[in-house]
Order: structure tokens, then C-alpha cells, then sequence
């Protein structure tokens, strides 16, 4: 890596170049494991396991066709990321800590077939077969930019329906200020559930106004297929203002709640991660800026960085959702 040194000539390194120290002493612990006699085995077998993993990711999905949406702001004349970048470069723990793991690793999960519970303050509480769930409304398709906390960003188009659908059938109680969303955690599918770089299930949470918004989109699929397993089969969140990790993959259930949910990175470092995680390029994560952000698949490592947008792009959809907020105390 060539680094630059002098006042005049100091860069800040990416932040997707900065290891957490909790993932950091997690590959600390798995070096030390690999320097017993332990390894052997595992290590013996390792080239038959990826020949596995390489067979069982086919190219082409199942075909998840669906309209031009209409929503305002679900739309951007932007390039798209190509489909490779956007299915192997990805954030899911609990596949690995690289982001390279995910595409690697992700073949064990099962995403058929699968339920999702609704549970709380609902007056139709209940699980639902993932058939179900497609069937409630309409497929769209929505260009959506992707940006995530560490600095980098795609633009993918997403297939799925705006989550108020769903919200709107279980029929909310009214005291049902926020809803939870759990991520599955089977150690036997998903090898990083037991580490202790999160607290597992992954949890995420909205304020009710956030997940009834129409840009909210309950997804099942990208690029006009279903979803890849590393990218959150069959179902997971798309929150297209807030960074990346507000929208939780590989959902099972969704709970309504009147008290502000505890979410995994906030569990894991409340001074990084606060519970509403908008895209504001005006405050800095306390290890890096997040003024500018690099795009993934046409981006250089020594190209010109991309200015970070308020609300990723969406103010003028979503800013009056928080009118009269201390964006820099609520971040």
C-alpha cells in the first residue's frame, strides 16, 4: 500500500480499510486456532469445500420480474453496479468479516423453505410462508443507491414492495412506536453466528414513520432476480437513506414494539452507531469522515472520491421525517 506522509500530503485511509477491533481480535483468535495442530484437518479439506462453494452459486437466479415503480424518488439515472461487484463485495457477518465471505460462504443458508413471524403490538399477529408474503402485493423494481457506513456505495435495482403493505395488514396497535427486525442465526448455515463480533440474532429497529414510509421496500430480489444468498435471501430490508446496515437480510421476524429496540451495532459500539444510522455526511463516524464515499466497480483507489449527499440522495423524500431533530445528537 502506498502511504503518503507529510501535513500537506496526509490522507485518511478508507474506512472500509479500518478493522472494528471487535471483528480485528475475531481473526486474531481464528490465527491463533490455525497455528495448532487443529487446523490440520480442517485445512485438508478446505479445497474440497470451495469447489463446493464455486458449483453451488449459480450465475443466473430464479427471474423475479417487476414493474417501473412510481414512488417518488425510487428512481436514479445513475450507472448501475454490476451485478458481479454488487454479489461479492457485501456486509453479512454472519458469513465471514471480509467482504469477500459472504459470496464464499453464503451457499449453506436454506432460503426455502422459510417463514417470517409478526409478533407484538399487532392485532393479527402470525407466521408467514415466504409464498405468502410475495403475494401481498405487487412486485416494483427501484433503483435505489446502496451507501455504507465505511465509504463505499452501489446502485442496485431492487424487487420488491414498499413495507407499509405489510405493516398495514397486521393492522398496528396504537401504541406501536417502532417495529424490530431479526435476522436468522443458525450456527448450523450461518459459520460466523456464535463469534463474538455481534450479539446475535442480528437485530435492527424503525421508528414507525421510518418503516411507513413508501420508499421503505420489503425485498426479495435485485437485478430482476431473486436474491442472492450473501445479498439477504429470500427477504430483507431496503432503506434507501440510511446506511447499509439498517437494512437487516435473511429476516424471520418482525416485531412491533413501543419502546426504541436495542440494534446490533449499537449493542456493539453505541459511539458509533446510533439507532437512526442516517447518511449525514455533516457528522463523522468517530474513526472517519464520511463526507465522500467511492463506487463500487468504477472507482480507482486513486480516483476522485464522490461527495457524500444528505439522506444518501432522498432529502427531499424523507427529510420532513425528522423536522426539528438534532441530526448530529440523533445520528
Amino acid at each position: 500500500m502506498l502511504i503518503r506522509t507529510g501535513r500537506d500530503g496526509f490522507q485518511h485511509p478508507a474506512g472500509s480499510e479500518i478493522t472494528p477491533q471487535a471483528v480485528y481480535e475475531d481473526r486474531r483468535r481464528m490465527l491463533q486456532w490455525m497455528a495448532t495442530g487443529a487446523a490440520g484437518a480442517a485445512l485438508a479439506s478446505w479445497a474440497g469445500r470451495e469447489a463446493f462453494a464455486q458449483a453451488a452459486r449459480p450465475g443466473k437466479l430464479a427471474a423475479l420480474p417487476g414493474a417501473k415503480s412510481n414512488v417518488a424518488g425510487a428512481a436514479t439515472m445513475e450507472k448501475l453496479t454490476d451485478y458481479k461487484d454488487a454479489t461479492t463485495y457485501n456486509n453479512f457477518y454472519e458469513f465471514g468479516t471480509d467482504k469477500a465471505d459472504p459470496a464464499q460462504n453464503a451457499h449453506t443458508l436454506k432460503p426455502n423453505p422459510w417463514t417470517v413471524e409478526i409478533e407484538g403490538l399487532v392485532k393479527k399477529p402470525g407466521k408467514y410462508a415466504l409464498e405468502d408474503l410475495l403475494k401481498l402485493s405487487a412486485q416494483e423494481e427501484r433503483v435505489y443507491r446502496l451507501r455504507c457506513v465505511e465509504g463505499w456505495s452501489m446502485v442496485i435495482p431492487w424487487v420488491g414492495y414498499s413495507l407499509s403493505n405489510l405493516v398495514n395488514r397486521v393492522e398496528p396497535m396504537g401504541n406501536a412506536k417502532y417495529i424490530e427486525f431479526l435476522s436468522q442465526a443458525d450456527p448450523k448455515t450461518m459459520p460466523f453466528v456464535g463469534s463474538r463480533v455481534l450479539d446475535w440474532p442480528y437485530a435492527e429497529g424503525l421508528r414507525m414513520e421510518e418503516a411507513m414510509h413508501p420508499l421503505t421496500l420489503l425485498t426479495f430480489g435485485m437485478y430482476g432476480e431473486v436474491l442472492p444468498n450473501q445479498n439477504g435471501a429470500p427477504v430483507r430490508l431496503v432503506v434507501p437513506w440510511k446506511y447499509g446496515f439498517k437494512s437487516a437480510k435473511s429476516i424471520v421476524k418482525i416485531r412491533f414494539v413501543e419502546k426504541e429496540p436495542r440494534t446490533a451495532w449499537n449493542k456493539a459500539a453505541a459511539n458509533e452507531y446510533g439507532f437512526y444510522s442516517n447518511v449525514n455526511p455533516n457528522v463523522d463516524h468517530p474513526r472517519w469522515s464520511q463526507a465522500t464515499e467511492r463506487r463500487i466497480g468504477e472507482d480507482g483507489l486513486f480516483a476522485k472520491k464522490r461527495k457524500t449527499l444528505m439522506f444518501n440522495g432522498y432529502e427531499a423524500q424523507v427529510g420532513q421525517l425528522y423536522a426539528g431533530m438534532d441530526l448530529k445528537k440523533n445520528y
